[in-house]
C-alpha cells in the first residue's frame, strides 16, 4: 500500500519569505528581459517576483501533459498557449511556476523559449528532487527544497475539498 504523501500549508508570510529567498540569487545573474509565467501555478509567485525585480514584459504558457496510460509521464506536452518567437528571440526570460516536481512543465517550457531564440532560466518556489525525473537537470532557482505536497495560500480560498481523495498530479 502505498503511503499519502506529506502535505505542507503555507501562509502568505511563509511565500514573503520564499519570495526573499529568490531575490538575491536572480539580482546576481542581472536582468531578465521577460518573465513566462506558467499557468496558473506560476501567476501569483511571477507577478510578485516581477514587481520586486522589475520585469514588464510578462508572458504567459500553458501546458498540458495527456493523462494516458500509455503514455505515462513520458507523454508529450501540449501547448495550449505560449508566446509568439519574437516576443523571446535574444531575451534572458525567466520562467516561473511554483512547484518543480517532475519537472516535466519547466523543462518542456525551457526547451521551447530555447528553441524560440530565448535565453531561459528557471525559477520555482518549492523544487522537490525526490519527485523530479530529470537527475540532470533542476530549477537554476528556488525557495526550498521539499518532499511535501504543497499548498499555498492562494489555494485554500478553494478550499481542501477532494484532497482526502488523493493528491493531484503535480508536474
Amino acid at each position: 500500500m502505498k503511503s499519502p504523501m506529506k502535505q505542507e500549508v503555507l501562509s502568505w508570510a511563509d511565500v514573503d519569505r520564499l519570495i526573499d529567498v529568490l531575490l538575491p540569487p536572480l539580482k546576481i545573474v542581472g536582468t531578465f528581459d521577460a518573465m513566462v509565467l506558467i499557468t496558473r501555478g506560476g501567476i501569483i509567485p511571477g507577478g510578485l517576483l516581477a514587481e520586486a525585480i522589475g520585469i514588464r514584459h510578462i508572458l504567459t504558457a500553458a501546458v498540458d501533459f495527456p493523462a494516458t496510460e500509455s503514455a505515462g509521464l513520458m507523454a508529450w506536452p501540449t501547448f495550449m498557449q505560449f508566446p509568439d518567437t519574437t516576443l523571446l528571440r535574444d531575451r534572458r526570460t525567466l520562467i516561473v511556476d511554483d512547484v518543480w516536481g517532475s519537472g516535466r512543465t519547466s523543462t518542456a517550457v525551457k526547451g521551447r523559449v530555447q528553441s524560440s531564440g530565448g535565453i531561459p532560466y528557471t525559477c520555482v518556489m518549492h523544487y522537490n528532487p525526490y519527485r523530479s525525473m530529470f537527475n540532470r537537470a533542476e530549477p537554476d532557482f528556488y525557495g526550498a527544497i521539499t518532499d511535501a505536497y504543497i499548498i499555498y495560500p492562494w489555494e485554500l480560498d478553494r478550499g481542501l475539498r477532494g484532497l482526502e481523495m488523493g493528491v493531484p498530479d503535480i508536474n
